[in-house]
């Protein structure tokens, strides 16, 4: 009920205003008594997954947190796990406002950001704050000026600033708001930043005594032959995980609708047919090689849980969580 009033007080404002002072407002409560009106208490759902144990399997997706400013709060509402990003290695102002749209009727959001964010020194010094006992994801991209075939040198550089600091990595290749990224996801651009990925990796694990998982994570708009190619990759490269999946393109079930024609990336109910169309067919290709963390239109437990038995280990909310409120994480963790 507290959420359905705050929601339409929200939802009256611009969709970015909106996000900005939903952000603004758990860095305030955060550690204050107004931390109880969504702080709740979440029955103990363990999942082993790419050698890291999550207190349950819903996280939050990135996007929403993308400076790592909440993670406390966050955890608060009983999230397993927050993925924070995409950060990129310096500052950027991302495109051009309006760039954030609600499809109401459909339950989805349309965004368009392009990796706004604070560049990657403050993202870590934010997670160094947080007391969160979860897993913290860091989810690190490339800057939009640098040339595409120069992409790896800026995952490398996120990589190597966030590796101390980070449960586990993500590697965003596939939104569709920086152009060229999705030709990453392809043949030899994918083996060679992969490959460099890994052996950075490596890298790191040794000087910190520590051995931080990898996970790509991959767009909805890609052939059955492409996924092929990718999970090939994926375990030519001993990448320890696959996110499934980022926003569409596709606009067909929103067509005719307020906001549907806005371009960027489609996410929320009308992705969740895809989406775990996806996950299915990468449980095919890996099975139990490479783990799969589910994300786009989980709204509910049914669509959780669809997720999971198309064989996914863990799942991830965002437009559902803005549709839903934190009581949509207590609903699916209560009863998995």
């Amino acid at each position: 009920m507290l959420y359905r009033l705050a929601r339409t007080g929200f939802f009256q404002l611009d969709a970015e205003k909106a996000h900005d002072l939903a952000i603004q407002n758990f860095k305030r409560f955060t550690g204050t008594p107004f931390e109880l009106c969504y702080r709740q208490q979440l029955p103990l759902r363990p999942v082993e997954c790419m050698g890291l144990t999550f207190k349950n399997p819903v996280g939050l997706a990135a996007g929403l947190d993308k400076n790592g400013e909440c993670i406390d709060a966050f955890g608060a509402m009983g999230f397993g796990f927050v993925e924070v990003g995409t950060v990129t290695p310096r500052p950027q102002s991302g495109n051009d406002k309006p760039r954030l749209f609600r499809v109401l009727p459909a339950e989805g959001i349309i965004n368009r950001m392009g990796f706004n964010n604070a560049g990657v020194e403050a993202l870590v010094d934010n997670v160094k704050q947080a007391n969160f006992d979860g897993v913290i994801g860091i989810n690190i991209g490339k800057n939009k000026d640098t040339p595409i075939e120069e992409g790896v040198n800026d995952y490398l550089i996120c990589m190597e600033k966030v590796y101390p600091h980070a449960g586990y990595i993500a590697v965003n290749i596939s939104s569709p708001n920086t152009p060229g990224l999705r030709t990453l996801q392809y043949g030899d651009m994918l083996n060679e930043l992969l490959s460099a990925l890994k052996v950075k990796q490596a890298e790191l694990a040794e000087e910190y005594d520590k051995y931080v998982p990898l996970a790509l994570k991959i767009a909805p708009d890609l052939s059955d032959d492409e996924i092929t190619q990718i999970c090939q990759s994926l375990i030519d490269n001993s990448i320890d995980g696959v996110i499934a999946t980022n926003t569409t393109l596709d606009r067909s079930s929103v067509e005719g609708l307020k906001h549907g024609r806005e371009t960027g990336g489609l996410s929320g109910r009308p992705l969740t047919s895809r989406s775990t169309q996806v996950v299915k067919r990468l449980y095919q290709e890996l099975g139990e090689e490479v783990p799969i963390i589910g994300v786009g239109g989980i709204d509910d437990y049914v669509s959780a849980k669809e997720k999971l038995l198309a064989g996914a280990k863990l799942i991830q909310v965002y437009s559902g969580f803005i549709y839903k409120g934190p009581k949509l994480v207590k609903d699916i963790v209560t009863h998995l």
